[in-house]
């Protein structure tokens, strides 16, 4: 069983910027990919970013591309999720994720263990 903590939301003006962390209750370097999905008022979940395990590549939803970065300190068993000249849009509740090997990475239902969110609100 994992355990999921994400900290860092916030209330912030467009163009600034927020760093999400992710604390994993075991080790996930080389374990588990590991994830950031968003949840908008009204809408469905939707995939921003991940990371791999071991190689550390990382792939990004094209709304987010050039603007956030995922990194993973497995030595703190933490990912993070940079957030640059954010705007109102990506105002939503931010998720962690984590699995040892999900199907289709952009799809919610194939990753196993979820974080319980952290409000993200841009202000224009």
């Amino acid at each position: 069983q994992v355990q999921l903590v994400e900290s860092g939301g916030g209330l912030v003006q467009a163009g600034g910027s927020l760093r999400l962390s992710c604390a994993a209750s075991v080790r996930t370097g080389s374990t588990y990919v590991m994830g950031w999905f968003r949840q908008a008022p009204g809408k469905e979940r939707e995939f921003v970013a991940y990371i791999t395990r071991t190689l550390g590549r990382t792939y990004y939803a094209d709304s987010v591309k050039g603007r956030f970065t995922i990194s993973r300190d497995n030595a703190k068993n933490t990912v993070y999720l940079q957030m640059n000249s954010l705007k109102p849009e990506d105002t939503a509740v931010y998720y962690c994720a984590a699995d040892y090997s999900p199907s289709a990475v952009r799809l919610q239902q194939s990753w196993t263990y979820w974080g319980q969110g952290t409000q993200v609100t841009v202000s224009s």
